[in-house]
Formats: C-alpha cells, sequence, structure tokens
C-alpha cells in the first residue's frame, strides 16, 4: 500500500453558546488551515438537530470552503441520502465538482440521528434500504447513461440524465460504516469507498479487524473489488507538546462532550457522565481499547500504528473535528499533527537521518577537506599569520570544511619547541 493519506472530519460537535455565524466561519478557518498545512482531505457532515451538529447542508458548507482552499480534497461526510431525492443529490455534487475545480469527494449514509428522520417522517427501518437505492441511482447519473425511468415508494424518475456531468473522470465515493456491516456491504456492492466512524468508541474499534471482510465478501458477491487504499478511519485526539498541556488544555471539553452531548443530549444506551475532567481523560484516552489520544506527537504516531496493525491496513487517517480545547489550541494541534505525525507515518524524514547519520559514522573521509584548507592557508605568508590570530578568536558560525585553526598551530608549534 502507498502512502497514508490524512484528513479531517468535521460532523460538526460545537457546544452551545457560540455565535452561529463565528461558528461557521471558524469552521471556514480551520479548512484554510488544513489546506495550507497539506492535509488531503476534509469532510463535513449534515445533520438537523441536537444544536450541536450545526451544518444542515455539506454541499454549501463546502462550496464556500473551496473559495478559500486549492488543493485540499472536499468530501460530504455524509448526505443522508432517504432524506433527499436522488436526482437533487447528484446535481449537487456534480456543481460542487464544478466549483471547486475537481475537488470533491461523493459521501452518503442512511442518515445518524434518530431525530432528523423523525422529523422527516421516515421509518429508521427503511433508511439503509433507501441509501442503497439511491446510491445506485445516482452512480447511474453520474456515469452519464441514456435517459432512464425509475419508479420507487419514495421517488419518481422520468427520463431522467445530467445535463452536466462531474468535472472528475472518476469522481471518488465514500460510504459511512459504524459497527454493522451496512455500510462495508454497500461498499462492495457500489465498489465505494470507507468512511468508518464507529472507531470513535471502544466497541468501534473492536469491530474493526473484521469489517473490511464485509466489503470483500460483497464485492466479490457482485462481480466488483475494493480496494484498502479507500478505505478512511476516523479517529479523535488533541496534541501539545508535553502530555500535561494536552490533558490540561483538553479535558474540560472532552468531559463537556462527552457528558452534554452524549449522555445528556444523545442519551446514548450505557453512557454515563464524568465527574472531573481527569476521570474522563482516564476513561476515554488511556489503554488499550482508548478510543482518544490525548498527549503529544508521538503518542498519535503509536496510536496509528496499532490502527494499522488493527486493520491491517487503510488508506486514509481522518481527524475529528472537535472544541475539547480553545481554537488557538486547536488550532496548535493540527499544527503539531502536520509538522511531525504525517513525515513520522509516511517516511519522510528517513532520508534525513539516514543522511546525517552517514556523515557522522564516515568523519575520516571528509578529514581531507579541511586539509586542503590548511595546504592553502600555509602556500601564504599573510594567511598564515593571520591564521594565529584567528585560532584563539570567537566565532559565531563555521564552514563545514574548516580544520580546527587551535590544534593547527599547535602542530606547526611543535618543531620550534623541540
Amino acid at each position: 500500500m502507498g502512502k497514508m493519506k490524512f484528513g479531517a472530519f468535521l460532523a460538526p460537535h460545537h457546544p452551545i453558546g457560540e455565535h452561529p455565524m463565528l461558528q461557521l466561519q471558524r469552521d471556514l478557518d480551520l479548512v484554510e488551515q488544513l489546506d495550507r498545512l497539506g492535509v488531503d482531505e476534509f469532510w463535513c457532515g449534515e445533520h438537523h438537530s441536537t444544536g450541536w451538529e450545526v451544518i444542515a447542508s455539506p454541499e454549501m458548507f463546502l462550496a464556500a470552503a473551496a473559495q478559500r482552499s486549492h488543493r485540499i480534497m472536499l468530501g460530504t461526510g455524509v448526505i443522508s441520502l432517504p432524506y433527499h431525492h436522488p436526482f437533487n443529490v447528484a446535481q449537487r455534487i456534480v456543481q460542487l465538482d464544478h466549483m471547486s475545480g475537481g475537488r470533491a469527494i461523493f459521501g452518503s449514509g442512511p442518515g445518524a440521528l434518530p431525530s432528523d428522520a423523525f422529523t422527516l417522517g421516515i421509518d429508521p427501518m427503511t433508511q439503509r434500504d433507501r441509501q442503497d437505492e439511491a446510491l445506485g441511482v445516482i452512480r447511474r447519473l453520474l456515469a452519464g447513461d441514456d435517459r432512464f425511468d425509475y419508479e420507487s415508494d419514495w421517488f419518481t424518475l422520468k427520463d431522467a440524465k445530467l445535463q452536466l456531468l462531474p468535472l472528475q473522470e472518476n469522481l471518488p465515493f465514500a460510504v459511512a460504516s459504524s459497527i454493522s456491516p451496512s455500510g462495508m456491504t454497500l461498499a462492495g456492492k457500489h465498489r465505494t469507498g470507507v468512511l468508518s466512524i464507529g472507531s470513535m468508541s471502544t466497541a468501534g474499534l473492536q469491530a474493526l479487524p473484521t469489517q473490511w471482510g464485509f466489503a470483500e465478501d460483497s464485492a466479490s458477491h457482485h462481480g466488483n473489488q475494493v480496494n484498502r487504499a479507500d478505505w478512511r478511519i476516523v479517529m479523535s485526539w488533541h496534541l501539545a507538546e508535553t502530555q500535561e498541556k494536552a490533558e490540561q488544555q483538553a479535558g474540560p471539553g472532552l468531559m463537556r462532550w462527552h457528558n452534554d452531548y452524549t449522555v445528556a443530549t444523545l442519551q446514548r444506551p450505557g453512557a454515563q457522565a464524568y465527574d472531573t475532567p481527569a476521570l474522563a481523560i482516564q476513561e476515554m484516552a488511556t489503554g488499550e481499547q482508548s478510543a482518544a489520544v490525548i498527549g503529544t506527537p508521538d503518542d498519535l504516531i503509536i496510536a496509528i500504528n496499532k490502527m494499522i496493525a488493527l486493520t491491517g491496513g487503510f488508506g486514509t487517517v481522518i481527524g475529528f473535528v472537535h472544541d475539547w480545547a480553545n481554537p488557538k489550541d486547536t488550532a496548535n494541534s493540527w499544527d503539531l499533527f502536520a509538522r511531525y505525525v504525517v513525515p513520522e507515518i509516511n517516511g519522510l524524514l528517513d532520508g534525513y537521518r539516514e543522511s546525517e547519520a552517514y556523515v557522522k559514522e564516515n568523519r575520516a573521509i571528509f578529514e581531507r577537506a579541511g586539509a586542503a584548507v590548511v595546504a592553502k592557508i600555509m602556500e601564504n605568508d599573510k594567511a598564515a599569520a593571520a591564521m594565529q590570530e584567528q585560532a584563539t578568536a570567537q566565532t559565531t558560525m563555521r564552514s563545514p570544511n574548516a580544520p580546527d585553526l587551535s590544534e593547527v598551530v599547535k602542530q606547526q608549534e611543535k618543531p620550534e619547541q623541540a
């Protein structure tokens, strides 16, 4: 498998209290920063309730992000297909691809929040089947097939054909996957990539080793192939220069996110509130089954390598965007990630280290360069006299080839003393 790619996933999960306009502007600022840092992908989701997840249209947000970035790929993470007519979804993705200069990734899911489905009058038992059905239709529309009719119990198409196709010849697809096999099964059936979001929980981590097998089995059944390079796994972290600093910065926010959102708002079965930030960190960010990293870049490097071993290999690490720390410390966390984690995982520093070690271990080879400098100095009486003075002078920066003049002078004085 080639070099690991890296991305960010903005659900978003923003605590209630900040001005919504400024919140969205800050999210766009993050896209700019990630683009500048060389991060490969940025994803944002679609949600319509809870008060914490405030982006209703990922396509609109990503169109704005496209105007403030240059190279980063922009993924819908995800569009909830049962909420929309497939023809409209296909048209919006095509428009996003053109507006972003060919940087769109089409990510889809069945819909994550029961409150959203309830508001729209959608039976949760139908959501995954509707995603499957809509995905097949959208595949057909984006392929530019001849006009076709399609009749469903929840949408109708008559002589349907897109008047504009994506700018990318092969626009990337991805489906969301959690703990159940449904997302992986869809990926195999429809030849898409996968965005695994279940890895943010202990149960999801335990399910990961078997997940890819569902995609391979489904692909084989439908005569398709899937590639681990198209598998994206979401991980959570907050980084600082020291472990203590990271915990101090992120602990209170981690506790609030868990207590106020996961426990109080979502009322996730089995989730219990934490009494202190230290306990939240202990339960969620330490131990073999921890779903988050709060520490230094070295800690995240270890965690990513463990994830690679656990899964058998995948293509992209996606960092979950959160407000555990304040904006300044969060920006620094992403900066540390790009400066230290990315190059270490991809071996970008291996050549530097080999070159450094080679020079250290072969000093004798390069001593001749210093001898050449001395030889030229001794050919000139004035230069030789100046060397006597420079031998005791302090310099801020010496040439790599410069000899130790004090040693040279000592060697020259020995015959006179004899």
